[in-house]
């Protein structure tokens, strides 16, 4: 308090601090004055901070609640398991729980949703599922609660199960539980079940203003743009900035270059429609599009720091290398997003002695950024692909000793491809045993990452053994047998490759083939591998 006596005037403190901050500090003066404070008068306070947005603060003072032996309740404790889902880690909500079942405060379906949010939140399943089975009446809420943990883990299919079980259980759809749906159909890419949930939306004379804005991102995933344009023009009255925004992405995606402009033309240009066309230009390495958005973008003069993290993204996967370097140099209020992508920039360019260089730098001097799990999956991808196994190894140590972050599976994933790399597989076999031991399911990435390494080194038997596990987990991916086959043929097992070829026939399953596009003064050229 001393410096800020001495570096401000009086009266200038509550115009230091935000309106939130002053509220925050308003309250717990008030609180703190209070002198017999029951179990009602916390809670107040722990709701009052989780609105400020300080989930530090309402740790504490659960931390503070506990150890001074009050009654906690149901509400004090999804208060805190909400702040859990704003703090690193996975120990705290853990450590909670155990403290709901000592108090037999986790016998609600209020209760059993903010746990199962928890859990998901922090990617474990397993407990997401246990908790679900526990609850005997299930509204809606813990119903939309399982279903966007498996949407939130890239597990469309799962999320789709989800859907139909509630179908059978005659549970009524909210339209969360409908958006929620239509998102795991754009996830699968799959046309037909997304149609029949459209149908769906119409037979139960659902809003279709509130859902409108999925079913056009659905059907432009789905690469059925035209469908998307219906569902806009039935709209009528009924369109908003978010249903244009959703639109010019959608036909910018599908190369649908005049709709884009069309639509463009008729509405002010806005930060959100800009972002979401420039990172379809990223998907699809459109730099003519991208450059006339950019100028678009400095003609309205939205070069703010969330728009030009999109525009390094653009320029790097364009690989346009001086152009992101230009650009980040100019960023005056660079965040974690903006030293992330410059990382990614020199790691999909082979450049990873500056994407470590920029890492060290970014908690450096007046930056003081500190990195997250997506920082810490650039570096080890840039480390990986320039043969820097020691430095890799070094900074996927630093994420739970210095950084508190618990590695996932793309991590775990990431530096097993860079040892399998390097030649090192009984070190990668090693790490593979310690990501299970820590309780995290190996993905079919991670399985896909070990068959490779094993592929590359000759590794026969413990190839066999991560494709048996490949297979188990996805059955009906042909990308996989293909993979299979690859190594087979790599280990000289031509029998098995002709198998899995003929497997491949009776199911019908048919490997998209992979193609390679440039653009060029809004000529695109394709060249099918």
């Amino acid at each position: 308090m001393k410096f800020l006596r001495g570096s401000l005037r009086n009266g200038d403190l509550k115009y230091a601090l935000s309106r939130p901050q002053r509220r925050h500090a308003h309250t717990r003066h008030l609180f703190d004055e209070v002198s017999q404070r029951d179990i009602n008068s916390y809670n107040n306070q722990l709701a009052s901070l989780l609105r400020s947005g300080d989930a530090l603060a309402t740790w504490a003072l659960f931390s503070e609640m506990h150890f001074a032996g009050l009654d906690l309740n149901a509400y004090t404790f999804t208060r805190v398991l909400s702040a859990c889902s704003g703090l690193p880690g996975k120990e705290r909500g853990k450590q909670v729980h155990s403290l709901m079942v000592k108090t037999g405060s986790d016998t609600g379906t209020v209760a059993k949703t903010a746990l199962l949010n928890i859990y998901s939140k922090n990617g474990c399943l397993d407990d997401s599922v246990r908790v679900f089975e526990e609850v005997e009446l299930r509204d809606v809420v813990i119903w939309n609660a399982l279903l966007s943990g498996f949407l939130r883990e890239g597990l469309a299919q799962q999320a789709f199960s989800v859907f139909a079980e509630m179908k059978r259980e005659r549970v009524e759809f909210s339209e969360f539980t409908l958006c929620s749906v239509i998102k795991a159909c754009a996830s699968m890419k799959a046309f037909r079940q997304g149609r029949q949930v459209h149908g769906l939306v119409v037979v139960l004379g659902r809003d279709l203003v509130i859902l409108s804005t999925a079913l056009i991102d659905f059907y432009a995933d789905v690469g059925h743009i035209s469908e998307a344009m219906k569902v806009f023009s039935s709209l009528k009255g009924g369109i908003d900035s978010v249903m244009c925004n959703s639109l010019l992405i959608g036909c910018i995606k599908n190369q649908k270059y005049e709709e884009a402009f069309s639509i463009m033309s008729r509405m002010r240009p806005n930060v959100v429609a800009l972002t979401g066309a420039l990172s379809a230009c990223s998907e699809n390495s459109n730099l003519w599009i991208g450059k006339q958005i950019h100028c678009v973008a400095l003609r309205f003069g939205f070069i703010d720091t969330q728009l030009c993290n999109v525009l390094l993204d653009m320029y790097a996967k364009c690989g346009k290398l001086r152009n992101v370097q230009s650009l980040f140099g100019w960023i005056l209020h660079k965040d974690v997003v903006s030293w992330t992508t410059m990382i990614q920039a020199y790691g999909y360019h082979g450049y990873g002695l500056e994407a470590l260089e920029l890492f060290k730098k970014m908690g450096e001097g007046g930056s003081r950024v500190l990195p997250n799990s997506v920082t810490f999956l650039a570096v080890l991808s840039a480390c990986g692909h320039s043969g820097l196994v020691d430095e890799g190894r070094e900074c996927f140590n630093l994420m739970r000793e210095k950084y508190g972050f618990d590695p996932g599976q793309e991590h775990y994933a990431c530096f097993i491809d860079a040892l399998g790399r390097a030649g090192k597989m009984d070190e990668a076999w090693c790490l593979f045993d310690n990501m299970v031991k820590n309780g995290t399911r190996p993905t079919a990435a991670v399985w896909i990452t070990l068959l490779n390494a094993c592929s590359l080194n000759q590794d026969v038997a413990r190839g066999e053994f991560a494709a048996k596990h490949l297979l188990e987990l996805e059955p009906d991916n042909p990308g996989n047998y293909v993979l299979l086959s690859n190594f087979n043929a790599a280990v000289g097992n031509w029998d098995s490759v002709d198998k899995l070829r003929d497997i491949m026939k009776k199911r019908g399953l048919v490997k998209e083939a992979g193609s390679s596009h440039v653009s060029l003064a809004g000529c695109q050229q394709a060249a099918a591998k």
